[in-house]
């Protein structure tokens, strides 16, 4: 049997020589390595390869950068891809541009590598019968357990093919129960019976939406988010919060939607005063109405904004952290997508010396608006603290590649090129450093140096 062929990129050398040893010494595979993106491309062009692994974070061109140039000249060799930092977002990224699989990396290295090689072998298997052009199912399936909010994807079938714990909390059914069930089985469990949800509305319009009692808050980058008032018989009333978004493979191609549903009647409960339209036991759809939508919109979002301001002045002005984290916390359950106040969180955990909590507070940041200036130094000066504290090289490099990437936004940050130059010398890379260090002497000799910081009243 011919061992399998596989590319792994990364541009930590002692990491790529133990994925090299384990997948020849335990996998019984062919490995060349590469610790730059670009030298990869140039030797795809040159070779076939089975699979290929590629880290995340890499300089010049990202590990997702390179999969999109892979996929645009029509190279379906399947791709896993590989990263320290596990998110949500990254992962649909991965996903939606046509990798195979995404690893996290970890701290056993002997599990996570059975792993990789486990991933190798289906990846290769799918590619025999044909299926690695469309989107992963267990991809999807693993991309929905990071993350704590109930979340549910279907193939553009309908049928029903991600369904995390969240959401088995959530209904009291469970993923083995659901997971292959189609005609909208899954809106049964929230209206009583079958009947669209924004899942099944992706590309309707926003009257589409409302005909069926969805009350459209946003749709950005093509995610639809709504809300819906909902009536059944000897219950009490629910109100639910909708996200949706379509998902695709690496050439565009639409392969299916993701959704979440959040309860928020709790939280309307003390928002809502005036009727909204609700959806009853009807079987066709209510027709179109706004009565209230605007009042309640605004609520919710007012409510969010107060608990915002009041944690501000909790945490600058009284220096009271608890009581910073307790309005933060309730604006986040309002409002999740609020990534000014998950780096606000941060910045307070932070200040709490609880810096593990505050790299997860920065990341949920940073899954929203992954190219923000400011949260990325912020999320760069925790991942410093602890390579320094811990003398753990993963989160030096992290660090070193979070302020790079703020360099790149924005050149003319010496505080980040000062950073990224400690950490550099941690890592025992003096010359390295040095530039980093002459670099930032350089802007401030020179009066450039600026350094992006929102103002925290016009967010409030």
């Amino acid at each position: 049997m011919t061992p399998l062929s596989v590319l792994a990129i990364d541009d930590e050398r002692d990491l790529l020589e133990l994925i090299k040893h384990y997948l020849v010494r335990f996998g019984d595979m062919q490995v060349e390595t590469s610790v730059s993106t670009k030298e990869a491309l140039t030797k795809v062009l040159k070779s076939e390869y089975d699979v290929i692994i590629v880290d995340y974070y890499m300089p010049e061109i990202t590990g997702i950068e390179f999969l999109k140039i892979l996929r645009a000249k029509g190279d379906t060799t399947p791709v896993i891809i590989f990263t320290g930092v596990g998110r949500e977002l990254a992962a649909i990224e991965a996903l939606n541009n046509g990798a195979d699989f995404f690893l996290q990396k970890g701290d056993d290295p002997k599990n996570q590598f059975r792993e990789l090689v486990h991933m190798i072998r289906q990846a290769k298997e799918r590619r025999s019968v044909g299926k690695s052009m469309g989107t992963s199912q267990r991809i999807i399936s693993d991309v929905m357990s990071f993350t704590p909010e109930p979340m549910m994807a279907i193939d553009r079938e309908g049928i029903v093919i991600a369904w995390n714990g969240a959401m088995e909390e959530l209904t009291g059914v469970t993923a083995e129960i659901m997971i292959g069930k189609t005609d909208k089985a899954y809106s049964e469990l929230f209206f009583g019976k079958k009947r669209p949800m924004p899942i099944d509305l992706i590309f309707s319009s926003d009257a589409e939406l409302a005909q069926w009692n969805y009350n459209v808050v946003s749709r950005e980058k093509g995610v639809t988010i709504a809300w819906t008032r909902v009536t059944r018989p000897e219950e009490k009333e629910k109100i639910y919060w909708m996200r949706a978004m379509p998902l695709r493979d690496g050439k565009g191609s639409f392969m299916g939607a993701a959704g979440s549903v959040r309860d928020i009647t709790e939280i309307a409960a003390t928002l809502i005063k005036e009727p909204v339209p609700s959806i009853t036991g009807e079987d066709q759809a209510a027709p179109a109405t706004t009565a209230g939508t605007g009042g309640f919109l605004n609520r919710i979002t007012g409510k969010a904004k107060s608990e915002y301001r009041a944690g501000v002045k909790s945490y600058y002005n009284d220096g009271n952290y608890d009581e910073a984290l307790s309005h933060f916390d309730k604006a986040l359950e309002i409002d999740p997508t609020l990534s000014h106040v998950w780096n606000e969180r941060g910045l307070c955990l932070k200040d709490m010396g609880k810096y593990e909590d505050a790299l997860k507070s920065f990341e949920k940041a940073l899954e929203i608006t992954p190219n923000d200036e400011e949260y990325l130094y912020d999320y760069g000066e925790v991942l410093e603290i602890l390579g320094i504290l811990l003398r753990q090289r993963k989160f030096l490099e992290n660090s070193i590649k979070t302020f790079a990437k703020v360099t790149e936004i924005n050149p003319n940050n010496a505080s980040a090129w000062n950073h990224m130059g400690i950490c550099i010398k941690e890592s025992g890379r003096e010359e390295e450093s040095r530039q980093a260090f002459e670099r930032a002497r350089t802007i401030q000799r020179m009066k450039k140096d600026k350094m992006f910081r929102r103002k925290r009243e016009t967010l409030a």
